[in-house]
């Protein structure tokens, strides 16, 4: 009897460590990971900006800097910048160079909007946020009254303007759209306006003075022609297709 009881322990033990053929499995979906889920972002690979003449970059002020006349903490001050602009809008930079200091500081030159026009200057470039690209340009002819849009080289729109009166002249120069402007809608600025980084050292139609914007008109019937403070007027149907061509940050030519 001892040995058959002993002969017993032995096959249970046996059985439970090596299981017969006809003995439950067990079940792989159960015994195995589950499969890893969907990533919900995939974050794509980054890509270096195409060396294009046509393609221009800009950026926002991240917070109040002051701007200077060469990539150093130490050279002279040029202009001090916001954060925002009069409009309450992000303060938009044309950016145009990148350089690093003797101490590896990263600097970044850009076109500012102030006065005297034309004025660039150097900031850090922790101040700015991230790059962004377009590939249009304006340019805006001021003894023809008239503007034309280029996207990638190619004019893509043309359109009548009014422009500044002899004694409130449109400045000229190279400037850039700083900012897009819906919510402001009255008869006289017509359905949308932009505003940019060109300024006037006389007075311009728009709030507060100083900067050019490019809006509609309650007046088309004086179009093309001298008729403004310094900003650029356009009939409401040309503002409203302008507005759905060219981004903020395009660069401008005034001539």
């Amino acid at each position: 009897m001892a040995l058959a009881g002993v002969a017993a322990i032995v096959v249970l033990v046996a059985s439970a460590l090596w299981p017969s053929e006809s003995s439950p499995q067990a079940n792989p979906q159960e015994s195995s990971l589950a499969e890893p889920a969907e990533p919900v972002l995939e974050v794509p690979k980054p890509q270096l900006l195409r060396n294009d003449p046509n393609a221009s970059l800009w950026s926002i002020v991240r917070r109040p800097v002051t701007a200077r006349a060469a990539p150093d903490a130490d050279a002279r001050a040029v202009a001090s910048l916001e954060a925002t602009t009069p409009e309450d809008t992000s303060n938009v930079l044309l950016i145009l160079d990148r350089r690093s200091d003797k101490g590896g500081r990263v600097w970044v030159k850009a076109r500012l909007p102030v006065l005297p026009n034309g004025t660039t200057g150097w900031l850090p470039r922790k101040s700015i946020g991230g790059y962004r690209s377009v590939d249009t340009r304006l340019v805006v002819d001021l003894s023809r009254f008239r503007a034309t849009l280029f996207r990638d080289g190619r004019p893509v729109m043309r359109a009548d303007v009014g422009v500044g009166l002899d004694q409130w002249p449109t400045p000229t120069g190279r400037f850039y759209v700083r900012n897009k402007l819906e919510r402001y809608r009255s008869a006289f600025y017509g359905p949308l306006a932009f505003g940019t980084s060109a300024r006037s050292a006389v007075l311009t139609d728009w709030p507060g003075g100083g900067f050019v914007g490019i809006h509609g008109t309650n007046q088309p019937e004086l179009l093309p022609g001298r008729v403004s403070h310094g900003c650029i007027r356009m009939r409401n149907a040309d503002i409203v297709r302008l507005g759905r061509l060219m981004p903020v940050g395009t660069p401008m030519e005034v001539s």
